[in-house]
């Protein structure tokens, strides 16, 4: 993001005070410079970091405060390198410290209609834990599995899960290999307010 919008963004939500300009800078920052990273270093994600990983994904906001989420660890090098040769968009995980499994509880959600919003849940934690690695100079990416039967079917006979569990997504987490440039996203025509037929009707 262009320095100029991050400033204006921050002074926005800060309201003047020198502790908000700063917290925001930060969580603004983060957010703004968050990206995908596929290349690891050799270095292990110590086991304390991976623990505020999983505290900041179950921080999300959750529907109904049902909490369906489910988070399955893997830091197993066997289990990691298998997750590399049998998915082509998740090879970065044979140079992962660690991949953190987000699934969710299909038993723990709403009934009806409602079910689907684990879906919802488990992302919104996902997000979380992103960030999360990026702000503690972690390297992560996510690698969809859910909505696809047969990577569900694929990651549940590996992991042994539970039929009421259901994978959602591979976190791929480590030390990044070198730098990574965030891609500016901001696009303003995707913007409407009110309704959708006016494009500038503020």
């Amino acid at each position: 993001m262009p320095v100029v919008a991050l400033t204006l963004a921050c002074s926005a939500c800060s309201g003047g005070s020198t502790s908000a300009d700063s917290a925001c800078n930060s969580t603004i920052d983060d957010i703004m410079t968050r990206t995908s990273v596929r290349s690891y270093s050799d270095r292990v994600v110590e086991e304390g970091k991976i623990d505020t990983l999983l505290r900041a994904a179950m921080a999300a906001p959750t529907a109904g405060n049902k909490q369906p989420w489910r988070f399955m660890v893997v830091n197993q090098r066997a289990t990691l390198d298998s997750i590399a040769s049998k998915f082509g968009s998740m090879k970065m995980a044979a140079n992962a410290s660690v991949a953190v499994i987000m699934c969710g509880d299909v038993t723990e959600t709403f009934e009806g209609e409602g079910r689907e919003y684990w879906v919802q849940d488990v992302s919104a934690a996902s997000e979380n834990l992103l960030l999360a690695a990026h702000a503690m100079g972690l390297g992560a990416v996510w690698c969809g599995i859910y909505p696809i039967s047969e990577r569900v079917a694929q990651f549940s006979d590996m992991l042994s899960l539970p039929e009421n569990i259901i994978p959602m997504a591979c976190i791929c987490v480590g030390y990044p290999s070198g730098e990574s440039t965030p891609k500016d996203k901001w696009k303003p025509e995707y913007i409407r307010y009110n309704t959708w037929s006016d494009t500038d009707n503020r």
